[in-house]
């Protein structure tokens, strides 16, 4: 039986690659948020003008905004889950 689990000191550069992947987590959600607030005054301003496509974009964006966060938020725990499932196979 074969026993390998990840090394995180077997390459150079692993901690720089981990902190660049953090800082780009944190990219995504920041502009995750910004794409709910934009999306959201564009949903507010097509409601308030009585025009149905730029509320129709501004609800599609916030729920495409939200989604990302959603996806950003639980990468880390997505990928430990199906981990988790490969080593039972």
């Amino acid at each position: 039986m074969i026993d390998i689990d990840p090394n995180t000191e077997g390459l150079p550069g692993i901690t720089a690659l981990q902190s660049i992947v953090g800082a780009l987590m944190t990219v995504g959600l920041i502009c995750a948020v910004l794409g709910v607030i934009v999306s959201a005054i564009v949903w507010a301003l097509g409601a308030n003008s009585s025009n149905p496509q730029l509320a129709g974009r501004g609800k599609t964006g916030v729920l495409v905004a939200l989604g990302a966060a959603i996806i950003c938020g639980a990468a880390v725990a997505a990928v430990n889950f199906f981990w988790a499932i490969g080593q039972t196979v």
